[in-house]
């Protein structure tokens, strides 16, 4: 009995000190959630911060996708303009023209093949007729017109200029289904305007594609030119394919610039058309006439000088454009503009030198062939006297040469 208190005491003392133990430990506890929930909310927090970021960027990414696949609207200086909206404006001028080409085996059996393209309606005074090129149509039979309303009808060619790949044909269609569209000068046009082709690609009636205006000036050939440039072409970045061909190339307006005309081959981004000026100078001479004879003619043959070239040659310039040879009694012949007289080969290639370089039209700059005959077409007629600035000898000389027309194609 007299030992129990020292025991007693003990055993509260042992009490204490647990309890300092077990509080130790719950403070451990509770600082260890706390650290816990606080790394937890910062966790959430970056999570709610990544998921808005993503959240953000699904909207900015369905908004593009949405641009791409419904309205384009391009804002320029002049307002804002849908392409939508100009394809609805002008997609019941833009036509389909098939035509049959007949052609015979070594024993004189016939064989056909189809030949198809674009065109377009215009109002030339009181009569409306379908613009195209001349390729498109040359030597077909039995050519029809087919209509945005799906109605197609006969056609007959009205008059065509192989020179400038163009031709216009009459329908014999109901007045509602023609909607004209109005032509402006292309003289307006720069680099980097925005374009629209509509035409019918590999058949693909209607189709549209835009681009911008990628140069101006350029020279072209096809086979039906008999080897003779079509001069001032635009070049496009509007994607242009076979079935495009004498569709209108228009601007941001739906007014039409060009006609498209050609592409390189196996190229990407590259096509040409020919310039709405050609059109407006030709349309009533190939409505009236049924041809177009005002295509200037210098008479000569020749090619871009180069660095090379002006080396072979020992001349000071190293641009412009060389004659290789002038036809007999031809314009240049009879100015005394003289063609080349040595044969050079320059890096496995042959070259005839020696002749005239022309280097200027009435004050005009020559620095190659483009320049040279995108200034006759557009500035100069046949009997007009114009002033050649060349290079003979390494002096420059004014040579007065008086123009004719082009002969005409058989």
């Amino acid at each position: 009995m007299y030992e129990s208190a020292p025991y007693e005491g003990f055993q509260v003392k042992t009490s204490f000190k647990d309890l300092k133990i077990i509080l130790i430990l719950a403070c451990i506890v509770i600082g260890i959630l706390i650290g816990f929930s606080i790394g937890i909310l910062t966790i959430l927090n970056r999570i709610n911060e990544l998921q808005n970021r993503i959240s953000n960027l699904e909207n900015r990414i369905s908004a593009i996708q949405f641009t791409d696949c419904s309205v384009v609207t391009i804002y320029t200086s002049d307002g804002n303009f849908s392409l939508s909206e100009l394809y609805e404006k002008v997609r019941d001028s833009v036509v389909l023209i098939t035509g049959t080409i007949v052609q015979y085996d070594i024993f004189y059996r016939p064989y056909y093949s189809t030949t198809q393209g674009s065109g377009f309606v215009y109002l030339f005074e009181d009569q409306f007729v379908v613009i195209t090129n001349y390729h498109v149509v040359s030597n077909a039979h039995d050519i029809t017109v087919r209509f945005r309303s799906g109605n197609a009808y006969p056609a007959d060619l009205k008059g065509f200029d192989p020179y400038s790949d163009l031709a216009v044909l009459t329908v014999k269609a109901p007045l509602e289904e023609f909607k004209p569209l109005k032509i402006v000068s292309s003289s307006t046009l720069k680099v980097g305007d925005p374009v629209v082709a509509i035409g019918n690609p590999y058949g693909l009636a209607g189709s549209m594609s835009s681009g911008i205006v990628s140069a101006l000036g350029r020279t072209i050939t096809e086979d039906l030119t008999g080897g003779y440039p079509i001069a001032n072409c635009i070049q496009t970045t509007a994607p242009i394919n076979p079935g495009n061909s004498g569709g209108p190339l228009l601007n941001l307006r739906g007014e039409v610039v060009g006609i498209t005309t050609a592409i390189v081959k196996d190229s990407q981004g590259l096509g040409f058309a020919i310039p709405s000026n050609t059109i407006l100078r030709e349309i009533e001479s190939l409505i009236k006439k049924g041809y177009y004879d005002q295509h200037p003619w210098l008479g000569v043959t020749g090619m871009d000088v180069t660095y090379d070239l002006a080396k072979a040659m020992n001349v000071n310039v190293t641009y412009g454009w060389l004659i290789i040879s002038t036809t007999p009694n031809g314009p240049a012949a009879k100015a005394g503009l003289q063609g080349g007289n040595k044969h050079v080969i320059i890096k496995g290639t042959r070259f005839v030198i020696g002749g005239d370089i022309i280097i200027g039209i009435d004050g005009f700059k020559i620095s190659n062939g483009d320049d040279l005959f995108a200034f006759l077409e557009e500035y100069t007629r046949p009997g007009q006297t114009v002033t050649l600035t060349i290079i003979r000898s390494n002096q420059i000389l004014n040579v007065p040469v008086t123009l004719e027309a082009r002969p005409q194609l058989t």
